[in-house]
């Protein structure tokens, strides 16, 4: 079951990594100069869609592992703080404080929903995007080691 899923999550990362290698050059402009309305904009459509697809990851995991998704208004919140604790499928998929660091994304995603980009404020995002590939990163290490250890078990 595992390895199924494994390959599902897989594709999932290929799609993030190909995001991240699509936003890379904005990124690197947006560190040395702040950018301007538009970048912002492309920025925040960045953000949001990199956590949509570290949310279908841990729905992907919650539903073929688990055998369910979280329900109610806080689903999502939810969700996330599943993938820190063991359940008696599967041991934790990330460490706390990864979980705390991605609830952050998942912040400005609600906001990205709920707000016009005009609204949107680089002082409140630069950190989010500027160390969005080390958050990857480092979930990537996560994910790997996940399914390494679930196929020993």
């Amino acid at each position: 079951m595992y390895s199924e899923v494994n390959e599902q999550v897989q594709v999932e990362v290929e799609q993030i990594d190909h995001l991240l290698d699509q936003y890379t050059p904005l990124i690197r402009s947006a560190s040395q100069s702040e950018p301007n309305f538009f970048d912002v904009a492309a920025l925040g459509t960045l953000l949001h869609s990199f956590y949509t697809g570290i949310e279908n990851i841990f729905k992907r995991i919650s539903l073929e592992i688990d055998g369910d998704l979280p329900s109610g208004a806080c689903w999502h919140s939810d969700l996330l703080n599943a993938m820190a604790h063991p359940t008696d499928q599967r041991g934790a998929v990330i460490p706390d404080t990864l979980r705390l660091r991605l609830k952050e994304y998942l912040s400005f995603r609600h906001v990205f929903r709920q707000a016009y980009t005009f609204n949107l404020s680089w002082g409140k995002m630069a950190h989010l995007v500027l160390n969005c590939q080390d958050a990857w990163q480092q979930l990537k290490g996560e994910l790997s080691a996940f399914f390494t250890d679930s196929t020993t078990i």
